[in-house]
């Protein structure tokens, strides 16, 4: 008799366990969830975050909570989501240059992007473009790619810093072409986008958003977009594909990233609000004014184009041989 009380003692316990656990889970969110920037407050990666953040925090009915983690190119606040507890209150705002550049030229990363996160999915693409000071005597890429060829020295381009999409994307371009192109980097978009403005360097390759003014105004001359269609901010740039580089699609982008082993519940009902939220007019029209083209999809989507980038950008990384400290 003895034996079959604590029989029975055992299962009501293991079943009241099973019941506390599963109303925990569904319970999800009960407090405020923190979401890591890796990158200074007022760049577009945080206001991109922070607008995302804001309308996350209306449909789950919990604040999310900025935190900005700035440092070594956003290994530092990406690290600290790898080893956060997996439990959906803690998630980082993954960027290409850190999840899938930073781990081939850094010498050492502090995360594994694929085996330390559970994509939770892409919140947009950043279309980019290569641009030209209106002296420069071409005004098309095969232009471009032949008068690089025939100067001595090539032409140099500038980019917002060593390893960032943009230089990957110089560096393919050559690699693709043959075209002779110098890195030129800079602390920030910037200060190169003032060099080329003045003639100091003949290109500049960067984010659509920076440059969509100049454009317009005829201070810069509009080379090529690296997206796969035109971009409808500047409809009349073609592609690098249309301009005769086949397969070049070459975009920064931006997502949501959780650490790995999080509850595949929790991370499924953070995809299906995130997507509600990209699905927002308003919320669209802001991100395109961040020049952020939206495109919601699954969590399993988000994590093929992890896996891809890494592998085809580690290519162009070594045969570039671009390396950081």
């Amino acid at each position: 008799m003895q034996t079959i009380q604590r029989y029975r003692r055992a299962l009501l316990s293991a079943l009241v366990g099973l019941s506390l656990g599963a109303s925990a889970q569904e319970a999800w969110p009960s407090k405020p969830i923190r979401l890591v920037v890796p990158f200074t407050p007022g760049g577009v990666t945080d206001t991109s975050g922070r607008l995302i953040a804001e309308h996350l925090s209306k449909r789950l009915g919990q604040q999310v909570v900025i935190d900005n983690k700035p440092g070594a190119s956003g290994n530092i606040g990406t690290s600290l989501v790898a080893q956060a507890t997996p439990d959906g209150y803690t998630l980082v705002l993954g960027f290409d240059g850190t999840l899938v550049i930073n781990p081939h030229v850094f010498a050492k990363v502090p995360f594994d992007t694929l085996k330390d996160f559970a994509p939770v999915g892409k919140i947009g693409d950043a279309v980019l473009i290569l641009v030209a000071n209106p002296g420069v005597p071409a005004r098309s890429l095969p232009e471009v790619i032949a008068l690089s060829k025939s100067q001595s020295g090539g032409l140099s381009y500038g980019t917002s810093g060593t390893g960032g999409t943009p230089h990957i994307a110089g560096e393919l371009l050559a690699q693709r072409t043959g075209a002779q192109l110098t890195h030129v980097p800079y602390k920030g978009g910037g200060q190169a986008m003032t060099d080329v403005l003045g003639g100091s360097i003949p290109l500049v390759y960067t984010a659509v958003a920076g440059a969509h003014g100049h454009v317009k105004s005829g201070k810069l001359r509009a080379i090529a977009v690296s997206s796969a269609q035109r971009t409808p901010a500047l409809p009349d740039v073609p592609t690098f594909m249309e301009s005769g580089v086949s397969d070049f699609v070459v975009n920064s982008w931006v997502g949501l990233l959780a650490p790995a082993k999080t509850p595949a519940s929790v991370v499924q009902r953070l995809n299906t609000e995130l997507n509600a939220v990209l699905s927002d007019p308003l919320v669209k029209d802001k991100l395109q004014t961040l020049g952020i083209d939206a495109s919601a999809g699954t969590p399993e989507q988000f994590g093929e184009q992890l896996k891809r980038d890494l592998g085809r950008y580690g290519q162009v990384v070594k045969a570039a041989n671009i390396r950081l400290e």
